[in-house]
């Protein structure tokens, strides 16, 4: 099952490093301001922790304006399923 809901920003654990684009960031960060996140990032939930794999250039603009949210489309997932997306 999948739902969409603010989570704080300081409760998504997210550990794979990325490379993000500094204009993609900041083009988001532009639009954000103006009309609100439009697109949620992917979150698992595993064990009542949220892992965040995708949106890396969303949850980096929404830090980055000092937002303490950000929408999310969270689904429930099992520790062998966070181990696939980790490999």
């Amino acid at each position: 099952m999948v739902r969409v809901q603010e989570i704080p920003l300081n409760q998504i654990n997210r550990p794979l490093p990325r490379q993000n684009d500094a204009h993609k960031v900041q083009t988001l960060m532009e639009s954000i301001a103006a009309i609100g996140q439009q697109e949620p990032i992917e979150v698992l939930e595993v064990d009542g922790r949220y892992y965040g794999f995708s949106g890396c250039h969303r949850y980096e603009a929404c830090q980055r304006l000092g937002q303490f949210t950000i929408l999310a489309r969270v689904r429930r997932a099992t520790r062998s399923v966070l181990k696939m997306h980790m490999a």
